[in-house]
């Protein structure tokens, strides 16, 4: 069982890209804590490309969700902004009082903490980030 949504990479388009994980999730045997981790985890990459990716052009994000055998949910982003591989980024020091953090980095992180496995490769001129939840 899988979905896919191509939609604009702008973030007034965050309250589609949610109705459609949150839709899919309905439809699997995702228990509430990995549903959260989950849109928490989407949320926090789609903002990123929307913000990022395309640089002040315009683009869109492709993205797919999928259920496997394990049991996990699969979801992947494709866009084809700018080549940027999240899982390079290093870590903000969370012991760090928030006025003493550099911006940026954080939202990757939590998506990453929240998942049980990212990867990331850039093929055919496409950023392709694939998050997986074990359920």
């Amino acid at each position: 069982m899988h979905d896919e949504l191509v939609i604009d990479a702008v973030v007034r388009n965050l309250p589609k890209v949610m109705a459609f994980i949150e839709g899919y999730l309905k439809q699997t045997d995702c228990g509430a804590k990995a549903r959260m981790q989950i849109c928490v985890a989407v949320e926090e990459i789609f903002v990123n490309i929307a913000t990022y990716a395309y640089k002040g052009r315009s683009g869109s994000v492709e993205m797919r969700i999928e259920f496997t055998q394990d049991p996990a949910v699969m979801i992947t982003f494709a866009d084809y902004g700018a080549p940027f591989d999240p899982l390079e980024e290093k870590d903000p020091d969370v012991t760090l009082p928030a006025s003493e953090r550099r911006i940026g980095g954080l939202g990757i992180y939590m998506a990453k903490k929240s998942m049980d496995c990212m990867e990331y490769d850039y093929r055919d001129g496409k950023n392709i980030l694939t998050l997986k939840k074990k359920l």
